[in-house]
């Protein structure tokens, strides 16, 4: 919205940076009530979770309500959707700016029935006094401004009275996608709308020489043929015509130069010699303490491909000096920034409105397309562009996750407690989300190419890369270093949990380690390193659901768990997992995972439950199976046949989600909080079935063979 961003530290949530209450709620004369956030839905139900929260403390049905959300003309700021924060941030504001809507109501409604608000009833959209005279909200409302700072302090409904926060209602987002309704930016048809389909470069820095655009034009249905320098894309009256085009200009185009990439055998070596910006993140105690015993290790994650089922699409329309643009980027605002500079024009003039994509959960190629659409669309004024990459394009041009290296040295003490942590990490940046122009792919292809900001570090105490290296135990002496690197050979930025993937399952594989040298069950052993209550809370829990006291060791079968508070700022997560690999083919099946959750009050717990076993799945993807192919000359991960990924087969046979809700509690961000714990997991139990601790990322493969 065009509101001024006001930071208030009093105010919760996102209430700190847009306290205006109608920047949240609006009420129309007619009793029509518009709800607004900055937040966006991408398939994690958190549509349907924000509408509960205003919902329950505006006394309406969610049906009743009109919800808008990530549109820069009409919605608050509230940067990205990322980080497990909407919830905590969107639904903390809500739930207060909607409780303190409610408290006005009331007392426009007392004044209006000439009656004490106590002695008012408010439900489904009225008002109704003892004697049984009722108004509409919109008749209550009348004479009040919502154009107010909100207070630091609301009158909120008791959690015993809730009667939609904690309970699960339906997605509102399923039922299109289910029976193949219009769901995804893919499915927008605006009149008089065109087709375009860009040429990207066949490697990274290579330069367009020369291109036969006459012949293409030339094609049935082509209607124009953009070039600025490198950047190439065909306008077409439909799809099929559009994408002939494309490879008729990609047949003919000539290219110069490009840089090579590394040896992807060498990869974390590589990475390791690369200048680093070393940033001390932890450092207590006395790290000379002298240790019974000690041990050390080094772990590796590959490069991780989001792999979005659905390439990334975009529509863009330039009417009467407005740039308006439908995309599925995860940051409207900060997207409409970067766009305008691309265009050369005001962030006043460029209105970017979501609509959801088929698949992100972090950077994919989705601001670069709406790039694409803004660029395309200006050289067809008065006519709705849509382009959609091919899937080659998604695949070899997405930011990737960054390959990864944690090493660790820890030691025991002579009663067998932790005494000592030294933990490294070295990683590219998770966070090169378009900021500036010239963080989108098309601004580099320009005859006047953009620059991209520099790549910094994302600082504690959420981080990027070290996100989760610093372990919840308590550890007497430890020391903990991110080594940043600013430049690395492969673009990369934000994939689903950032660092905690790779540092959870690093940590958690090394408590294994020293419960094994402490002779310790590895629950126990857990315990003994934790003080807080709510994390104890959830370690027992997941080992009382499973049976962890009673479980048998088989051949061939593994058992394993482990523990993280995501960010160790919001949800806590514990999982115990039982697999069994089969020793000629090395395969891995899943057989039961456990998982214990505390994310806080919970607003829909069929929402959390998905949320977990989603993470689950997706962290047994990425921990088994999934690694980017590439070469010396390029990305080879270029379709789904050259990017493994989980398929149905390998599916764990069976999920639990053990929910601890904590009513009155703030809500904590739950999204990505599996996928650490689920790695650790996973590491564990193959170590127990194989007599193999593995280390390097993905683990499965002709190494688990016996």
């Amino acid at each position: 919205m065009g509101l001024p961003q006001i930071l208030n530290k009093n105010l919760p949530g996102s209430l700190k940076s847009t306290p205006w209450l109608d920047a949240w709620i609006k009420i129309e004369r007619d009793g029509k009530v518009t709800v607004c956030s900055g937040k966006v839905e991408l398939g994690t139900g958190v549509r349907t979770a924000l509408l509960q929260i205003a919902a329950e403390q505006l006394e309406l049905k969610p049906s009743s309500i009109f919800f808008i959300a990530g549109d820069t003309g009409l919605t608050p700021n509230e940067g990205f959707t990322a980080g497990s924060h909407t919830i905590p941030d969107s639904g903390t504001a809500l739930f207060y700016a909607a409780a303190q809507v409610r408290a006005l109501l009331l007392e426009g409604a007392a004044a209006k029935l000439n009656a004490s608000v106590s002695s008012l009833a408010i439900r489904d959209g009225r008002i109704t006094s003892q004697d049984g005279r009722s108004i509409d909200y919109g008749t209550a409302i009348t004479g009040i401004d919502l154009h107010r700072q909100a207070n630091s302090s609301s009158q909120l409904k008791p959690p015993d009275s809730y009667r939609l926060i904690g309970h699960p209602v339906h997605r509102l987002d399923i039922p299109n996608k289910l029976t193949g309704g219009a769901s995804y930016v893919h499915d927008l048809r605006p009149p008089k709308m065109v087709h375009a389909r860009v040429i990207r470069p066949p490697v990274q820095g290579a330069r367009l020489t020369s291109v036969d655009i006459a012949a293409a034009e030339r094609l049935p249905g082509v209607l124009k043929v953009i070039r600025d320098g490198s950047y190439l894309a065909a306008v077409a009256s439909d799809e099929w015509s559009a994408i002939t085009a494309m490879r008729a200009l990609t047949i003919s185009a000539r290219w110069d130069g490009g840089g090579n990439l590394p040896n992807p055998q060498t990869i974390h070596a590589t990475l390791q010699a690369l200048p680093a910006e070393d940033i001390v993140i932890l450092n207590e105690g006395n790290m000379k303490t002298p240790q019974a015993r000690s041990f050390k290790a080094r772990y590796t994650k590959q490069y991780l491909m989001h792999g979005s089922i659905g390439p990334s699409c975009a529509l863009a329309l330039l009417e009467g000096g407005q740039m308006t643009v439908w995309t599925h980027t995860q940051g409207v605002f900060p997207l409409r920034h970067a766009l305008a500079e691309l265009l050369d024009m005001p962030d006043e003039q460029v209105r970017c409105i979501h609509t959801e994509g088929s698949g992100c959960y972090g950077q994919n190629g989705a601001d670069d397309v709406a790039a694409d659409a803004v660029l395309i669309a200006r050289a067809m004024p008065g006519r709705p562009v849509r382009v959609q990459l091919m899937r080659d394009q998604e695949n070899q041009w997405e930011p990737f996750a960054p390959a990864m290296i944690t090493e660790i040295e820890a030691g025991l003490d002579n009663t067998g407690r932790i005494s000592h942590w030294h933990y490294e990490l070295w990683s590219g940046s998770h966070n090169e989300r378009p900021g500036n122009a010239g963080k989108l792919v098309p601004g580099w292809l320009l005859s006047n190419p953009l620059i991209p900001s520099p790549s910094l570090p994302m600082l504690q105490p959420e981080g990027g890369g070290d996100r989760n290296a610093l372990p919840l135990y308590a550890i007497p002496n430890a020391r903990i270093t991110n080594h940043f690197l600013p430049r690395t050979p492969l673009r990369t930025s934000a994939m689903r949990s950032l660092g905690a993937h790779i540092n959870i399952f690093s940590i958690e594989s090394t408590m294994d380690e020293l419960s094994a040298m402490a002779a310790t069950d590895p629950v126990e052993f857990r315990l003994r390193h934790l003080t807080d209550t709510r994390a104890l809370d959830v370690v027992h829990a997941a080992a009382r659901e499973f049976g962890w006291e009673h479980r048998e060791k088989k051949r061939n079968r593994g058992t394993g768990f482990a523990f993280g508070q995501y960010k160790n700022l919001m949800a806590y997560v514990a999982i115990a997992l039982e697999l069994e690999v089969q020793p000629d083919t090395g395969k891995v099946n899943i057989l039961r995972v456990v998982a214990a959750v505390d994310c806080g009050q919970i607003v829909n717990p069929d929402g959390v439950k998905n949320q977990i076993e989603g993470g689950i799945l997706q962290s047994a993807s990425w921990t088994l199976y999934e690694q980017l192919q590439f070469s010396t000359d390029g990305i080879k991960s270029i379709d789904w046949s050259s990017y493994p990924i989980m398929r149905f087969s390998q599916v764990p046979a069976k999920v639990e989600v053990h929910l601890l809700d904590r009513p009155g509690l703030p809500f904590l961000g739950v999204a990505e909080a599996a996928q650490g714990p689920m790695a650790g997991a996973l590491a564990n139990a193959l170590a127990q079935a194989t007599g193999k601790r593995l280390r390097n990322l993905p683990l499965a493969g002709p190494q688990l063979r016996s």
